[in-house]
């Protein structure tokens, strides 16, 4: 036990002081405009049976305040509801272009088909990505253009506040991007001399011709994580940024723990190359360094105890940024392993879900053989 609790600190003094800084809320995404001219903009929304959000979420972006020309492309996904009429009656819906989604080719995600479709059917030198649960500030567009030109970024995504109002989403959200940090330093990710390479799909601006030179949206055709796989996709053609942001917030409700155990699943196992092995591994480490030092706390004694005790300090210290953005107490922060126990179930679930031949479910659609990139 001697031994489990050292592995425990040593992995957690490599997290907290050499693994990029990635329990940081920053870098931010600044509040500015551009220093240069803004090239003509064109705002790319998939959406599939989101009355409920689209009228908030196209609405933002029409009132956007950018200096240049800016057009909203809605690609209606074979909704069920009323999603584009509602788009289509929104002020300032001369600037909105809604298209109906044409059905979805094998090999392709649902999402990435209705961005494809909407990447066609405009020519401006700049695509905005975004969702259509995602709520702009009149500024955000401008300032991620402002970010783009001070760094000569190709790329610049921005990892957007997301709900927090249930208890599910109180105790698990801010989890959630802790987690995301964890995997993708974004001081790593803004490192052009190194490969790590992340995005966070709420709101992506890219260049034409760097998406292009990536090989266009095809390249990624049947990715499910497909802002990670476009980030991997662009790194190597041009320096990419991944930064937090106040400016766009989710208004996607997760309001029960099931809620969000779906939307873990979607990506838990895919993430894995849908490989028991590194799903074996992935959970051995998240034991150890999220596990091992409370239970050692508990049960152990003399040198392993107090071992544990400070890789226990490290984790709950690292979380405190997270539960600070999402204005949750410092108390939650010592009860991060009871967090890492339900995100490992989810884990595990959507590993069962695969190999039973179920698959990642997601938007009424059944993606049996998902994977991290590339055709499906």
């Amino acid at each position: 036990m001697t031994l489990l609790a050292a592995l425990a600190l040593l992995a957690w003094l490599y997290l907290a002081l050499w693994h990029g800084g990635w329990w940081r809320t920053e870098p931010v995404l600044r509040r500015a405009m551009p220093a240069e001219m803004a090239p003509p903009l064109v705002a790319i929304v998939p959406a599939r049976d989101e009355a409920p959000t689209i009228a908030t979420a196209i609405g933002s972006l029409l009132a956007q305040d950018y200096p240049g020309r800016l057009r909203v492309v809605l690609v209606d996904d074979e909704s069920s509801d009323s999603t584009a009429a509602i788009a289509r009656a929104l002020p300032g819906s001369e600037r909105l272009t809604a298209l109906r989604g044409t059905p979805r080719p094998a090999g392709w995600a649902g999402k990435l088909w209705a961005v494809r479709q909407g990447v066609a059917a405009s020519n401006e030198a700049l695509i905005l990505l975004t969702d259509a649960d995602i709520v702009h500030d009149p500024a955000h567009a401008a300032s991620l253009l402002a970010a783009m030109q001070a760094g000569g970024f190709g790329m610049v995504s921005g990892m957007v506040a997301l709900r927090c109002e249930s208890a599910a989403e109180h105790a698990l959200v801010p989890a959630f991007v802790h987690f995301f940090q964890m995997l993708y330093p974004f001081r790593w990710v803004n490192d052009f001399r190194r490969h790590t390479a992340a995005a966070a799909g709420g709101t992506v601006l890219i260049r034409r011709d760097v998406l292009e030179a990536a090989g266009g949206i095809e390249a990624i055709r049947g990715a499910l994580i497909d802002d990670v796989s476009l980030a991997r996709a662009v790194k190597p053609h041009a320096p990419i940024a991944l930064l937090h942001t106040q400016l766009a917030r989710s208004i996607r409700a997760y309001p029960s723990w099931r809620d969000i155990g779906r939307m873990i699943m979607r990506s838990a196992y895919v993430q894995l190359g849908n490989s028991p092995l590194l799903l074996a591994g992935t959970l051995l480490g998240l034991a150890l360094v999220f596990l091992a030092p409370p239970a050692l706390v508990l049960f152990a004694s003399g040198a392993t105890r107090l071992m544990a005790l400070a890789a226990w300090a490290l984790m709950a210290a690292t979380y405190l940024p997270s539960l600070r953005r999402y204005h949750r107490a410092r108390l939650w922060a010592p009860f991060l392993p009871l967090v890492a126990i339900f995100y490992m179930g989810a884990t595990i679930a959507a590993a069962l879900a695969h190999h039973r031949g179920t698959g990642v479910q997601w938007k009424s659609r059944a993606y049996p053989s998902a994977t991290r990139g590339g055709a499906a």
